[in-house]
């Protein structure tokens, strides 16, 4: 076996918040991936970071009343407790806001603009008179200036879908401050993505052969074809620079002038690998030079791929360093097939998880077993949750060895039958290694699950076959008995190896039990024969519905009304003519389909049936309607004769209409219509 030379990283968490069960999908897919890889014999480094800089950090500080340096170093230790908590095994876990970034994030802005991929030019922001900042696009916040609504974000209109710049919004105000915010001019730093468009094309569409000579595409197909439209669309330069005040760091020769939070975040992954390297003589050079034959993988979220596989390539390539070898995105999680609802519990915080007294196992064993290579959404059915890990971990694996343990100790000393005949299923499991290696390494962690539960299935189905509590009570079948346990403790123990990056602490408890070192994947080739093992002692406890309770009950809002609040109406608009409702179209439409909108976490895509044609409509309702499946057959209301709107996404052909208080927090519905009204029917 050719041995790999490997660095991982997963996203870097944002310092502003607590840790929940939808950064820990992703952590555990990347904690996986590394315990897999160091099992294999490679050198596999896993590093990781809080992202720590931007106006949110500075502004969230401010209302603590402290610095924002004190802010990220207590919510870096809050985090890291939580991913340790979890069993996620990082190499180094450090700090965005570290000398070793600051250095990377000088060097390679120096490196870019001596290639002149940086440009700057004069740009009109909105500012805050009051707080003497300028704002950005989220900070500020007005009426919609395509369909009207209020309170809506200074990027995009969360009701209509629309995008637009902040400078656009009607009546605008500071969501910081509320005053009313003013155009001022300022100089401002821009990457020229362009520039960089063939180089990203032919990266993109690329792939790397690796030291064992797998040839591994850059980006999974999905991200491919996205970063295409991207590319085909135009690249636009990337404004890389913010005012005074910012909690980041300052470009060299530009005074007031900060570094934006998403051009060293990803440094942060160099600087953190830097970290590891000076404390234990890892050469970094050997990762990052030009020709490196050691390779880099990223496991982000699809919602910041735009980052890693356009800006990030681009970056290293254009200041001298390698580019990734591969970037790995996945899906976001639901529960019980809606968006996490801190007014439902589903918004689970991995702190409470595992204050609730739920095995932090549990849990990554579940995820494990959801995920797969592609860029899909996860669902954590709660019921299910306790249902598979009580009949797999427990039920079928688990109890393997406390069926065959207790003979082994009473009647044999604990020492294993030095030689076994009937290893018919112990084959089977050791030929079996290959592929659920293979789907490790292709990060098809249901399917290899999937295979070591039909395995577990084939050891329960021998020790039905063999009965050794009958065995146990005949006389002169001690033999018989001994190579019976024996088999199903080896059994056990290569189930186990299979299992070990998923369940990383059971397996520790299993070694110990086996009276072995650490298990390695290459375990699976050898038997136990003559080995003495330990007493058993339980290793894992089933999942009592009444702790899934506990938890769901201390993630439910504190404060959650105990009666629904009035609902706060918006004054009618001006009065109109009968002429004037004419000239709206209404008409019935029928959902033939309805999608999550990649790259947007507001809208739907709707394909709608007006009865004389067919219509594609994006809706900003993602956060009402979190399972778009579920409005496929539905009849919906369509403003039908509103002029095609060209969105980043694609073309808008008209408006879905929704109900809606002037708070957020009422929600959005859709109208229905009665039995009997069909699609295309005119509404008036």
């Amino acid at each position: 076996m050719t041995k790999r030379k490997i660095l991982v990283t997963s996203a870097l968490p944002y310092a502003n918040g607590a840790i929940h069960l939808g950064h820990m999908v992703e952590h555990i897919q990347t904690d996986v991936w590394v315990r897999f890889q160091k099992m294999r014999g490679h050198d596999c480094h896993y590093v990781c970071a809080d992202d720590t800089h931007g106006t949110p950090i500075m502004l969230a500080a401010e209302k603590r009343g402290i610095t924002p340096e004190a802010l990220i170093e207590q919510v870096r230790t809050e985090h890291l407790a939580d991913f340790t908590g979890f069993h996620i095994g990082y190499d180094n876990y450090y700090s965005t806001n570290s000398p070793e970034n600051k250095a990377f994030a000088e060097t390679i802005y120096r490196k870019l603009k001596a290639d002149g991929k940086i440009v700057s030019r004069t740009i009109e922001q909105l500012f805050d008179p009051e707080k003497q900042m300028f704002l950005p696009d989220r900070f500020v916040k007005g009426e919609c200036p395509k369909c009207g609504a209020k309170d809506q974000y200074g990027d995009n209109c969360e009701v209509c879908g629309a995008t637009y710049s902040p400078t656009e919004l009607k009546n605008p105000f500071s969501a910081v401050s509320g005053a009313t915010p003013v155009l001022k001019s300022s100089e401002h730093y821009f990457f020229r993505l362009g520039e960089c468009a063939d180089f990203l094309k032919e990266w993109t569409a690329g792939a790397t052969l690796r030291a064992d000579g797998v040839s591994l595409p850059h980006l999974q197909h999905e991200s491919l074809n996205k970063m295409n439209e991207w590319i085909e669309g135009g690249l636009q330069d990337w404004d890389i620079s913010r005012d005074a005040p910012y909690f980041g760091f300052e470009i060299p020769d530009a005074p007031g002038k900060y570094f934006y939070v998403w051009l060293d975040a990803p440094i942060g992954y160099m600087a953190s690998f830097k970290h590891l390297c000076e404390r234990t003589g890892i050469d970094f050079d050997e990762y990052f030079k030009p020709d490196s034959t050691a390779e880099m993988y990223h496991f982000i979220g699809k919602d910041i791929l735009y980052f890693h596989a356009l800006f990030w390539p681009a970056m290293l390539k254009y200041a001298g360093y390698r580019a990734p070898t591969g970037v790995f995105a996945h899906g976001f999680l639901t529960v019980d097939g809606q968006k996490m609802s801190k007014s439902r519990g589903t918004f689970i915080t991995a702190k409470s998880y595992l204050e609730c007294g739920l095995n932090p196992e549990w849990m990554r064993y579940y995820i494990a077993a959801k995920l797969n290579a592609r860029i899909e959404d996860i669902d954590l059915s709660l019921d299910d949750f306790i249902a598979r890990v009580n009949s797999d971990l427990v039920g079928k694996y688990v109890n393997i060895a406390s069926r065959a343990a207790g003979f082994i100790a009473k009647r044999f000393c604990g020492q294993l039958a030095s030689s076994i005949a009937d290893n018919e299923l112990l084959v089977r499991l050791q030929r079996e290694a290959m592929t659920i290696a293979a789907a490790y390494e292709a990060r098809e962690y249901a399917k290899a699950l999937r295979d070591v539960m039909a395995l577990a299935d084939l050891v329960n189905a021998y020790v039905d076959a063999n009965k050794p509590w009958e065995l146990a009570r005949q006389e002169g079948q001690d033999a018989r008995l001994q190579e019976v346990c024996s088999v199903l403790i080896n059994a056990f123990r290569l189930l186990t190896i299979y299992l070990k990056p998923v369940l990383p602490k059971l397996s520790e408890g299993v070694e110990a039990f086996l009276n072995l070192e650490k298990l390695q994947w290459s375990d699976s080739e050898t038997l136990l024969l003559g080995h003495v093992i330990q007493p058993y002692q339980h290793l894992m406890q089933r999942i009592e519905p009444a702790l899934v309770d506990k938890l769901i009950e201390a993630n439910k809002q504190s404060m959650e009304p105990t009666s629904a609040p009035a609902v706060q109406c918006e004054p009618l608009a001006e009065t109109i003519t009968i002429d004037d409702f004419a000239k709206v179209d209404l008409r019935v439409g029928k959902v033939l389909a309805c999608q999550f909108v990649e790259g947007s976490d507001k809208l739907l895509q709707f394909t709608v049936d007006l009865g004389f044609e067919t219509r594609n409509i994006f809706s900003g309702i993602r956060k009402a309607y979190g399972e778009p499946e579920k409005l496929v057959g539905r009849s919906v209301i369509v403003v039908a004769n509103l002029a095609p709107r060209k969105m980043r996404f694609g073309v808008s052909a008209g408006m879905i209409v929704c109900a809606s208080g002037a708070d957020d927090a009422q929600g959005l519905f859709l109208l229905d219509t009665d039995a009997g009204a069909a699609p295309g029917m005119r509404i008036g």
